[in-house]
């Protein structure tokens, strides 16, 4: 019988035959954690008394959730995981570097690896062929002083992507299709696996956005096969050497199809306060948005930024509606700065952010205040999510993002000029 991407990685990193279901210890390529999950993580390896990290170039602590910290608790807890990263020898990516997620994507993850972080969007990864995937804060310490842990090898759920998207339709929109199809809970401990013609045609960047968002279904892993688009990202990066072609075999056992034509997809919400609660943007014309936030491990990549821009030039958003706009890491923010997009964003009056969560977890940044309801590019609209339970969050596309900036109230974006 012939594996799945899953079962592929699985076996190559356990050196055994990992067929879903079983039960396999495997080694562990990277780990990390970031700032809000990250003192409990350190504070575990430390109690297990090991003396050093097993592999202390493959474990990062990122300072990206709270960053600039708000608050003295916080700003104490930053102190401890730059004093861990002198003491052990680890990576440190600091205030204003960027989102832990972007950034593994950027420098670190690798087709074939297994990734494990204290944080549940560590499945972005899965957009490069890594087996990423959260863990708890007990578990990544174990994996930082081992070097290793152990998975049940999940079945693989297949989404079969066909058909080309129509102008204003784009990567958020898929997933956020797919969730409302599966549920939150459709895809638990599953692998979503992405297949079909139409894959060659989503960039790394669509592939980060579909990737990130798995575990919105309950998905394990969201994985996409190495293939010309991996080796092309790679070698932009100054990466190539670290290419390796990953696919599933032709005869690999799904426990389930799941067919998505992509010309078919239109502009696509989710409504307060669970992911899978979707609507088409332009049902639900006319709501007003007091706050629009741009940006998070989602939706923050300069492909983003072009987006909005193409969208904002000349434009100015509504005087009711807040727009806040976050690169997701330092040099998407330097390109575009580069690009004039940070310019056009002023221009129409956003404010920018450094690179990071930002107003994301509602730590700061952009918490709302008492009956406001915010449109995020962000991957979560839990109530509460953004810092006030008596809030409401939608989530969309940036372009779904920017032009509803622009109208003060949720709208298509093919409704749009320059969208």
């Amino acid at each position: 019988m012939g594996k799945t991407l899953a079962e592929k990685i699985l076996c190559d990193a356990s050196s055994s035959d990992a067929i879903a279901g079983a039960i396999v210890v495997c080694k562990v390529s990277l780990a990390f954690v970031q700032d809000t999950t990250g003192p409990l993580t350190l504070r575990e390896f430390e109690k297990l008394a090991f003396p050093y990290l097993a592999c202390p170039e493959c474990t990062i602590l990122f300072i990206d959730h709270a960053a600039p910290s708000p608050s003295k608790t916080l700003s104490s807890d930053h102190i401890y995981i730059r004093s861990f990263a002198k003491k052990y020898g680890c990576v440190l990516s600091d205030v204003g570097d960027g989102v832990c997620h972007q950034i593994v994507a950027e420098k670190f993850a690798c087709p074939g690896w297994v990734i494990v972080g204290a944080d549940s969007h560590t499945v972005t990864a899965g957009a490069l062929c890594s087996f990423a995937t959260g863990m708890g804060s007990s578990d990544v310490a174990v994996a930082m002083a081992l070097g290793k842990t152990w998975f049940r090898v999940p079945e693989t759920i297949l989404i079969e992507l066909s058909g080309e998207m129509s102008k204003g339709v784009t990567s958020k929109d898929i997933i956020l299709h797919l969730i409302g199809l599966l549920g939150a809970d459709g895809a638990t401990y599953k692998a979503l696996e992405f297949g079909g013609p139409a894959l060659g045609k989503l960039t790394m960047s669509d592939r980060l956005v579909i990737s990130n968002m798995a575990i919105e279904a309950g998905a394990k892993v969201g994985l996409f096969p190495s293939d010309k688009v991996t080796k092309a990202f790679l070698r932009s990066r100054g990466r190539e050497n670290q290419w390796k072609e990953i696919v599933a075999d032709s005869d690999a056992n799904y426990q389930k199809v799941v067919k998505i034509d992509l010309s078919t997809l239109e502009p696509t919400v989710s409504k307060p306060h669970t992911v899978d609660n979707t609507a088409l943007a332009k049902d639900l014309t006319g709501i007003k948005i007091d706050q629009v936030f741009i940006g998070t491990c989602t939706n923050g990549r300069l492909e983003d930024m072009a987006q909005a821009a193409s969208i904002l030039k000349g434009r100015k958003r509504h005087p009711d509606t807040r727009l806040l706009i976050c690169p997701a890491s330092r040099q998407i923010f330097e390109q575009s700065i580069a690009k004039g997009y940070i310019e056009t964003f002023l221009q129409a009056g956003a404010l920018i952010l450094p690179p990071g969560c930002a107003g994301c977890l509602g730590l700061h940044q952009g918490a709302l205040g008492d009956g406001e309801k915010c449109l995020s590019t962000a991957n979560r609209n839990f109530q509460g999510r953004m810092g006030n339970v008596d809030s409401e969050i939608y989530l969309s596309s940036t372009a779904t993002a920017a032009a509803s900036a622009i109208k003060g109230c949720i709208c298509d974006p093919r409704k749009a000029s320059h969208a």
